[in-house]
């Protein structure tokens, strides 16, 4: 495993819009303009982290007529994401603001 493919993925997480699309497919999948108005980002930038989330195959695309909705990966990355939700819950405390 090549350690530029390795901070890719976790660049993916790192950044906030990304993580912030990740987590409302978490809930159910959506198309383009369901995410942007769910995380109040504009569309084109939710476009554009989409793809780079695709290129590492954390989210996939499934046309449905002139639609493009999004999913999370449910074999890695979903598994992933409960593991961090314990992890984070068991031994993170909240930051206060």
């Amino acid at each position: 495993m090549k350690c530029d493919a390795v901070e890719i993925f976790f660049n993916n997480f790192a950044q906030k819009t990304k993580l912030n699309i990740v987590l409302a497919l978490k809930k159910k999948p959506l198309s383009v303009t369901e995410l942007a108005r769910k995380i109040d980002e504009e569309q084109s930038k939710v476009s554009h982290n989409l793809k780079k989330l695709a290129q590492c195959n954390i989210v996939k695309a499934e046309q449905k007529g002139k639609q493009r909705i999004y999913s999370l990966n449910k074999n890695t990355v979903l598994p992933l994401l409960k593991l961090m939700e314990m992890h984070v819950k068991s031994n993170c405390r909240e930051c206060s603001r």
